[in-house]
């Protein structure tokens, strides 16, 4: 446990915090844990904990494997698409005809949930082994280029008249009929642990991922990839493997992000989506899986602030503080600290030590 705080002290205060929020929340405002403006703020906080978990995911990507991808909203977009169609179109049917139980507890809802996770996490496998053939013989623009395409060759796909009975087309799905029990309107209490519990997972796995020989194998192809070559690694075998396991916990937030929203939209496949993350990951620090959580913070929960103080022109405002965040701190806000934070502490170190020798020489 000490080994624990010392080195993800702060993750470690920011889930204590996520715990105690709902509560603490409740009883300073006194107001009721489901409803209300606390309810509203557990919405805020979902939403911060879902693009925590994407924007990590294209941390492992860009900081880790050094690949700038334009097309990792693909995989978002079609976990949510996979999640939303198989509870639209299948999961009633087994649910109606099929019933499981553990002694006298109905588990049919959560085995089928569970299933569609899965589902989602064979569709992101699938798109990010499709970026990978395709891109992975090009390098720097080109790749960005190239994973630009794809991705908006699925936003077309998404988009198409030829599945409006399936998809929507360009209104997308809505409705999507979530289980009573993970319901974010009549549930939001129950969604938000879990969606806590999901970022507090993926950012385990990832840690222990980068930390592993393959991270850092992966690392090592970033950094050089010719001298990766010559020591018996193989550069593609490893980018493949980043891109892939990026791609899974962008569709594992993408599935959660479809039942949050209750819906799947050609918005979620998007340009945009993906470079949200990107902005998300830049400010808080490419590389450290905690920066692109606190980045995800900052863009989520300050837009509301923002929103509220400038309204339509809260946009502009952020642009200008992104922009000065990347002049002055140029490997994000984490990554920055952890370049210099130690020359803050000396310098405070001195400062003390100033003070404590200064009656000494007076006398």
């Amino acid at each position: 446990m000490k080994n624990i705080w010392k080195k993800d002290k702060g993750f470690v205060i920011f889930l204590l915090a996520a715990i105690a929020f709902p509560f603490v929340f409740s009883l300073l405002g006194q107001t009721s844990l489901t409803e209300g403006t606390n309810k509203f703020w557990q919405g805020q906080l979902i939403n911060f904990f879902i693009m925590a978990i994407f924007a990590m995911s294209y941390d492992l990507l860009i900081g880790y494997a050094g690949m700038l991808s334009f097309g990792h909203a693909a995989s978002f977009g079609g976990g949510a698409y996979t999640v939303a169609l198989l509870l639209t179109y299948v999961a009633p049917d087994i649910v109606k005809n099929y019933q499981i139980f553990i002694g006298s507890l109905n588990i049919t809802e959560i085995v089928v949930l569970l299933v569609c996770f899965l589902a989602a996490i064979l569709v992101s496998i699938l798109i990010g082994l499709l970026f990978s053939a395709s891109a992975m013989r090009v390098k720097g623009p080109y790749f960005a280029m190239l994973t630009l395409a794809l991705a908006t060759a699925l936003n077309l796909l998404t988009r198409a008249t030829d599945f409006v009975e399936w998809t929507g087309a360009d209104e997308g799905m809505h409705g999507v009929p979530v289980p009573y029990w993970i319901n974010p309107t009549q549930n939001r209490l129950t969604f938000y642990f879990i969606a806590l519990v999901f970022l507090v997972v993926t950012y385990i796995l990832m840690k222990r991922i980068v930390s592993s020989p393959t991270g850092r194998v992966i690392q090592a192809t970033r950094e050089n990839e010719d001298r990766s070559r010559m020591i018996g690694y193989n550069p593609v075998t490893y980018r493949t493997l980043a891109f892939v396991m990026a791609s899974v916990f962008a569709g594992i937030a993408g599935a959660l992000y479809s039942l949050w929203t209750v819906s799947a939209t050609p918005s979620m496949t998007s340009g945009v989506t993906t470079v949200n993350a990107l902005i998300m990951t830049i400010l808080g620090g490419m590389g450290t899986l905690i920066g692109p959580v606190l980045g995800a913070g900052i863009m989520q929960i300050f837009s509301q602030f923002f929103y509220t103080w400038f309204g339509a022109r809260w946009p502009l405002v952020f642009g200008i503080i992104f922009v000065l965040i990347v002049m002055f701190l140029p490997y994000g806000i984490v990554g920055t600290w952890r370049m210099h934070g130690f020359k803050l502490k000396e310098g405070w170190q001195r400062f003390w030590d100033l003070l404590k020798t200064k009656p000494t020489a007076e006398k």
